[in-house]
């Protein structure tokens, strides 16, 4: 049998291999997170081009929602597109989100249409979901930047971030 020496030290070694492990883990966790947020970007930039081909008239979409789907089955229409996952859709501020992540894109009004649009995301709890924030507007250019921050809502904002590697 073991002598209670001989557990401590165990139990000793193995709580010094979790403080070396859980660090690692969620940064691997944060990089898992952001790399679904720009990913959800790029899927919302696609969404946003399918949603101005199918409604030319209106332009962009005015919100994340009009991009989503309601029903299911889902019949297209100005409101909801069924252009872009649900969940992405519905992960806006003020809900859990999606992978630590919340979006936000916006139509930029412009003689009755939306000439453009900005999309962007920000973690739900900076420092434990992620700490980069993501935007992209009508550019096709996905940009990144690191720090606490609010979602950018204008097109000169995610401009002002450098492009994502």
């Amino acid at each position: 049998g073991f002598s209670l020496i001989e557990l401590l030290i165990v139990v000793a070694i193995i709580l010094i291999i979790a403080a070396i492990a859980i660090p690692n883990l969620l940064r691997a966790r944060i990089s898992a997170n952001e790399a679904s947020a720009a990913a959800s970007i790029h899927d919302i930039e696609v969404a946003e081009v399918a949603y101005n081909n199918m409604f030319p008239a209106l332009g962009y979409a005015a919100a994340i929602s009009n991009l989503g789907g309601g029903a299911i089955p889902c019949v297209p229409a100005a409101a909801s597109s069924c252009v872009l996952d649900n969940t992405v859709a519905t992960a806006i501020p003020g809900t859990n989100g999606k992978s630590g992540y919340v979006f936000s894109a916006v139509g930029v009004p412009s003689g009755g249409s939306n000439l453009s649009y900005v999309a962007g995301s920000i973690p739900v709890t900076f420092g434990m979901t992620g700490v980069n924030l993501y935007c992209a507007n009508d550019d096709g250019i996905i940009r990144r930047t690191s720090g606490p921050g609010g979602m950018p809502v204008t097109s000169a904002a995610c401009a002002a971030y450098p492009a994502s590697q």
